[in-house]
This record gives C-alpha cells, sequence and structure tokens, in this order.
C-alpha cells in the first residue's frame, strides 16, 4: 500500500520534528509495526497463511532458517501461546531487544518478498512483480522516516551513513556490480557492508580491498590485459592507467584520483586490517569504516564507468 502523507507527519515537519541523522541501535515498534503491515501486505497475513500452501512455505521457511542458525528450537519466550511459525515469527520480531536479530528478520523476509512474491499471480495479484518492489520501497521509506540508518537493497540489509553518499555513489556501484562480469566483486562490497553493519570494522576494510581489486581484475579480463595471479591494489591500479582507462588528457585532472586510489583503501586497509599490530589491538573506528566504505564505491563507480565508456 503507498505511503500516506497525513495530517500529523505535515505538522512534525513543519515543526521541524524529524531526525536529522541516523540512528542504528534501535528499531522502533511503531516502525515494526508498520514493517509488518508490509510483509503481511505482500507475503501474506495470518488469514492467507492458514488457506495457502505457499504463504505457510515462505513463513515457515523464514522462521525455521532463524531457529537453525539461532540454535534454538522457538523464536518467540512466548512461543507456547502461538499455535504457528508465523506468529511465533512477528511476536518475536515485535519484541527481541537485539537489533541484529531484528534486521534478520527483515533481511529474510524481504528476499522473500523478493525473489518468492514475483511469480506469477501471487496472492492472486494481477502484478506480483511489481507489488515486491514497491514493498520494499514501502520499507526503505519507513527506515527513512524514522531515521533509522539502514535499507534493504541487492537482498540485503545495508547500513546508510548519509542519503546523499548512498543515493550518489552506493546504489550506483550496486547497480554496477550486480552485472555478471562482477559477480565476486558483487558479494564482496556486500559482505563488506554487512560487516559494516555489525561492528566488524577491520573484515569491512579487507573486503572493501578484495572488492575493489576484484573490479579491476574484471576489467582487465575484458580487455585482455595480464597482470600476476598475486597482483595487490597498487599493481592493478597502474596497470588500469597505463593502459589507458583514463584518457590521456585527463590524466591530469585525476592525478588526485589515481593518489586517493593508490594511497586510500590500500592503505587504509594495510595499515588497520590485516598486517601486524602489535601487542595493543588497533580499532578501527566506525568513521574511518565508512569513509573507506564509500570511497571504495565512488571508485567502483569510476573505473566501471570509464571502462563501459572507453568500450562504447
Amino acid at each position: 500500500m503507498p505511503i500516506f502523507d497525513i495530517f500529523s507527519k505535515r505538522q512534525k515537519a513543519l515543526r521541524g520534528d524529524i531526525p536529522d541523522v541516523y540512528r542504528y541501535d534501535d528499531i522502533p515498534t511503531q516502525l515494526r509495526i508498520q514493517i509488518v503491515y508490509i510483509m503481511e501486505d505482500v507475503l501474506g497475513n495470518r488469514q492467507q497463511y492458514e488457506h495457502y500452501s505457499y504463504v505457510r512455505i515462505i513463513y515457515n521457511s523464514i522462521a525455521n532458517i532463524l531457529c537453525r542458525e539461532y540454535g534454538v528450537f522457538h523464536l518467540s519466550e512466548n512461543y507456547r501461546k502461538h499455535s504457528n511459525e508465523m506468529d511465533d515469527l512477528m511476536d518475536f520480531f515485535l519484541n527481541e531487544r537485539n537489533i541484529e536479530k531484528v534486521l534478520d528478520v527483515v533481511e529474510l523476509s524481504f528476499r522473500m518478498v523478493d525473489r518468492e512474491t514475483r511469480r506469477y499471480n501471487y496472492l492472486n495479484k494481477r502484478n506480483p512483480s511489481k507489488d515486491a518492489d514497491l514493498a520494499i520501497e514501502d520499507l526503505n521509506r519507513r527506515f527513512e522516516e524514522h531515521g533509522v540508518g539502514y535499507c534493504f537493497t541487492s537482498g540485503q540489509i545495508v547500513r546508510i551513513d548519509s542519503e546523499l553518499i548512498h543515493s550518489e555513489v552506493v546504489r550506483p556501484a550496486l547497480k554496477i556490480l550486480n552485472q555478471s562480469q562482477y559477480a565476486g566483486a558483487q558479494q564482496e562490497f556486500l559482505t563488506a557492508h554487512e560487516h559494516y553493519r555489525e561492528g566488524k570494522t577491520k573484515e569491512a576494510l579487507n573486503e572493501c580491498l578484495k572488492s575493489l581489486e576484484s573490479v579491476m581484475k574484471s576489467i582487465c579480463d575484458k580487455r585482455g590485459w595480464s597482470y600476476g595471479d598475486g597482483d595487490a591494489a597498487h599493481a592493478l591500479i597502474a596497470i588500469c592507467f597505463d593502459k589507458g582507462l583514463v584518457p590521456p588528457f585527463w590524466k591530469t585532472q585525476f592525478s588526485a584520483l589515481r593518489s586517493l586510489l593508490e594511497s586510500g583503501v590500500p592503505t587504509a586497509r594495510n595499515r588497520l586490517g590485516s598486517h601486524g599490530q602489535g601487542a595493543a589491538p588497533k580499532p578501527v573506528p566506525d568513521h574511518i569504516a565508512g569513509y573507506v566504505l564509500h570511497m571504495t564505491a565512488a571508485a567502483i563507480v569510476f573505473l566501471a564507468g570509464a571502462e563501459a565508456s572507453d568500450a562504447g
């Protein structure tokens, strides 16, 4: 269903009662209830759960996956009150305090929305694929409405630090990486986002670099440019520039970018991510990890865009 611009919302906006920064450690009850409405609209409600076997299969699959991964037989502490997995799942989602587990439910549920509900005539709908797209759009708008810094994209929940950066850099990078030639880089970039969301900042840096290196190797493979099996970011960057991926008359303008690529992502990863750090562990601050993540996305967009433009 569409999101309505009701009177109370307009008044809150006029008063300035809207979040100006994202939060990551709270999924408010109101947002959880709104997400349940979206899930029931597109996956099926309780009545449809009773009457359609494919609706039961989807909800039961979500609950069973989570039970297996958490090592439990039931999700909710009130499972004895529930007669089926759907109610157990919804109770768990509405009351769980661990935010990562709450997001587990959202991610798995909307993967089902994205992959399963697009089938022809799902829930007797004329255009189930369009309904799936609208449901995902509604979910992300609800996150934004509540100032919760996450969104569902490319089958995963990813963390957002800036809506401008996400829309102008991260989203275009994900669109590029969705091409088959960048499948490995896509998985590494999404894994970097997952680590970042979970606070595993060193792991995020490592996956950032792997993704950037994979993109450059894919470009080299497509162009027939040779590189060594052990070539890392510095050598791959040199190949991409030496082979004219950036036109000669732009080299002066992009000299700063080359310096950024060479000293940015690889250096951040090398100094803080994977090499020896001495007796005292060196923490990687969230803002550094976020910066490197977004810098990686910008580099991917630039390199893939340059490759596509030059090929055309």
